[in-house]
């Protein structure tokens, strides 16, 4: 695992850099305490991260799951019963991954998960945009279209333009300019820029920037602009920040609800952030789905055990991780416990970090994720990838995420219900000599329900007097709805003076009495 370690420790502070004012942002979107954020993304990274089979996913708290969070603290009577609720997820993500549910990772379309990849970095940069700026009204993870702070997307973009705060932009271009400059040139000119990221010096940067200028009106940095990490006064005032469940309340109905709801909703986001970072890994290994599904499980108990949010695998994270250069779990590991050692350690040097900073560092993530050559790309690939790609990201970008997969998804099975139409069969015009048409109808390997209209069209569309091949040699599966079209139509073969002849593994004949029967008694159970 420490191979890589040069490449992965690196990676690991960039992700750091990234996750922490996520998992704290995600918190105060959720009205969960704020250290419940930073749990969540410590166990998440160390415990998560070490018992996973992903070599390059990162996991922590996630936005997805936030109005749930939300709306289940209110119902549920207070948080400590809401802890209940998560542990409840964790033992049934565990039973899913026992029973093998990680399979469902493997149908979703490539193009969705494309799209899935490119609406979040679309969202990624929308969302940085009034942080870049210094408005910082709602908090980092809220990554909803309609927000908690009761604006939108793009309204809180045109807010920000009332409320730019001179000081926060003014490192924040810095900050941009020092990361293109690294990754652009100066990671080209010298090992040493390879090791030492160019996140951490802009972080670096903005913190000094912070110190030189406090106390100046204009281009100082309001505490309101900075990271806001919880600060313990003592170890007594440090373990008052962990909460505990309230197992009193298992026998209420609706903290099983949730519970379940947490296990089926966290076990998507990480199916789909598995698949999608198995996409961006740049050594193509696979992540076993349900060892990960048993390491979330596990990761969720353990979580709502100490006070913390819901974890799942987060596309964020992981994809900044990959983008750093993360070639194993040791960055994922390490991540949490630059987590964990700063909380303690350094919590007062992390209230000096500016927003805008950061908001420049998922600029950078962003951008990668949703490069605009990859639109060319997928519209070249043709209309069957670039639909359900284009609807999977307007759809995440104006909805969320699950609901814009869901749509993806959707126009994806709509396009295979069409391919399944009309590629049934192919027909062969083979010979038009003395006025007769001889046509030759060879049916796929399968052909199901959803092919009889084509079948019936091709079939109605037979000139009088034409001689039919119906080859089905290859047909390993003929629905018993296609065998009825051929029967029904036999009677109208007939009036029409068209002739048959089915082509079978079991040999050939003609105008066959009964298309039901010549098929129930086919070798193959074709019927």
């Amino acid at each position: 695992m420490f191979k890589y370690i040069k490449n992965d420790l690196p990676a690991s502070i960039v992700v750091f850099f990234v996750a922490l004012p996520l998992c704290l942002g995600i918190a105060l979107a959720s009205g969960a305490p704020l250290f419940s954020g930073l749990i969540a993304g410590i166990i998440g990274g160390i415990v998560v991260g070490a018992l996973s089979g992903s070599q390059i996913g990162v996991s922590g708290p996630a936005a997805g799951l936030a109005a749930i969070v939300l709306t289940a603290i209110g119902t549920l009577g207070g948080y400590q019963n809401f802890l209940v609720a998560v542990v409840l997820g964790g033992v049934i993500q565990l039973i899913f991954g026992f029973l093998k549910a990680g399979v469902i990772a493997y149908y979703f379309p490539s193009s969705v998960i494309k799209g899935m990849l490119t609406g979040i970095g679309i969202i990624i940069i929308l969302k940085q945009i009034p942080h870049f700026f210094g408005y910082d009204a709602d908090p980092e993870g809220d990554w909803a279209f309609f927000q908690v702070d009761g604006e939108n997307t793009f309204s809180e973009i045109i807010n920000s333009i009332n409320f730019i705060s001179p000081g926060a932009t003014l490192i924040a271009v810095i900050a941009l300019a020092i990361l293109i400059l690294w990754s652009q040139v100066l990671t080209k000119k010298s090992k040493i820029f390879e090791l030492i990221q160019g996140p951490l010096v802009a972080v670096v940067i903005g913190i000094v920037y912070f110190t030189l200028t406090q106390g100046d009106g204009t281009w100082g940095i309001s505490a309101e602009h900075l990271v806001k990490v919880p600060v313990p006064d003592s170890i007594e005032s440090f373990l008052g920040f962990f909460s505990f469940p309230n197992f009193s309340a298992i026998t209420n109905p609706d903290v099983w609800v949730t519970g379940f709801t947490i296990a089926l909703v966290a076990s998507l986001e990480t199916l789909l952030c598995v698949e999608a970072t198995d996409k961006l890994d740049p050594d193509k290994r696979t992540t076993p789905t349900n060892r990960e599904l048993r390491a979330q499980g596990v990761g969720n108990m353990l979580s709502g055990l100490v006070g913390g949010l819901p974890v799942t695998q987060v596309i964020v994270r992981s994809s900044a991780n990959i983008q750093s250069g993360g070639k194993t779990k040791a960055s994922a590991i390490i991540h949490g416990f630059l987590l964990l050692g700063s909380v303690i350690i350094i919590p007062t040097l992390l209230n000096m970090i500016p927003l805008s900073v950061l908001a420049a560092i998922l600029f950078i993530v962003g951008y990668k994720l949703a490069k605009p050559s990859l639109f060319k790309t997928m519209y070249q690939a043709g209309w069957k990838q670039f639909v359900p790609f284009v609807v999977t990201v307007v759809g995440i970008v104006f909805t969320d995420l699950l609901v814009g997969i869901s749509l993806g998804l959707g126009v994806g099975i709509v396009v295979v219900l069409i391919k399944s139409y009309q590629n049934s069969h192919f027909l062969h015009i083979e010979d038009k000599s003395n006025g007769a048409h001889k046509i030759k109808m060879t049916l796929a390997e399968e052909v199901t329900f959803f092919n009889k209209g084509a079948i019936l069209k091709e079939l109605d569309s037979l000139p009088e007097n034409s001689y039919l091949e119906l080859d089905v040699r290859k047909t390993r599966f003929l629905d018993n709805d296609i065998v009825e079209i051929l029967e029904d139509f036999s009677d109208k073969a007939k009036n029409r003076n068209i002739d048959i002849k089915i082509i079978s593994e079991k040999g050939e004949v003609e105008n066959p009495d009964s298309y039901i029967e010549f098929f129930n008694l086919t070798p193959k159970k074709s019927a």
